[in-house]
């Protein structure tokens, strides 16, 4: 054939679109922009009507909600202070708060009897004393803490209940029932003797009187 054919190929129909054809695909299904979304989808009948219908949303959380707290240079004080706070709470419970809740097993150094109250007296260290009056061979000063350590011993059985003014004779009627009431009656009786007599005494008569009050608190313990 002398000339070429050509072949035009028609289309059976010519389509259009809609004018609202966009509007369709500005839902959340056809989001392909690439935004990070952390979401969760509620429970629900699982059926595909309900998804084609937009019926089953989706709850979006955004990340921006979480707190954080940037100090940048001053952080370092923030640390120190936190630090601080901690030891001194930490200080003030061994020391001084929860009733000695920390410190009940320790022994408090006082300077002389004058110093022990009823406050103190379960942490009085009167050991020390004790042994600070025999070394500057005071017996009289020593059987005075020895009478206190007596008093202290008892307390912490809870034989008696010590108080500042409260008198031997008092004591006395508190452990009358004890098997060692007749003991603590002669120990107390000593230590009038001693302390109140001002009377002055040697080593034999320290040890003497040492002795019986070693002998009581052994009972007691």
């Amino acid at each position: 054939m002398a000339s070429a054919i050509q072949l035009v190929q028609t289309p059976d129909s010519q389509r259009t679109f809609d004018n609202d054809f966009k509007d369709r695909y500005r839902s959340e299904k056809y989001n392909y922009e690439g935004t990070k979304i952390v979401s969760e989808t509620p429970s629900g009948s699982g059926n595909y009507e309900d998804y084609k219908n937009e019926e089953a949303k989706r709850k979006e959380q955004n990340n921006s909600d979480s707190i954080s707290i940037n100090l940048g240079p001053l952080a370092w004080i923030f640390y120190i202070a936190i630090a601080g706070a901690v030891i001194f709470l930490v200080y003030i419970l061994i020391n001084e708060g929860g009733s000695n809740l920390f410190s009940s097993n320790r022994n408090k150094t006082v300077n002389n009897f004058e110093e022990i109250t009823v406050e103190n007296i379960k942490n009085a260290d009167i050991i020390t004393l004790i042994k600070n009056a025999e070394n500057d061979d005071d017996y009289r000063l020593a059987i005075r803490y020895y009478y206190l350590l007596v008093l202290k011993t008892l307390s912490l059985k809870n034989y008696i209940k010590f108080e500042d003014d409260k008198t031997n004779n008092e004591y006395l009627i508190e452990v009358s029932d004890k098997p060692f009431s007749k003991d603590f009656q002669y120990t107390s009786y000593l230590y009038n003797y001693i302390w109140y007599g001002e009377f002055p005494i040697n080593l034999n008569n320290y040890i003497t009187a040492k002795t019986n009050m070693e002998t009581l608190l052994k009972q007691v313990k």
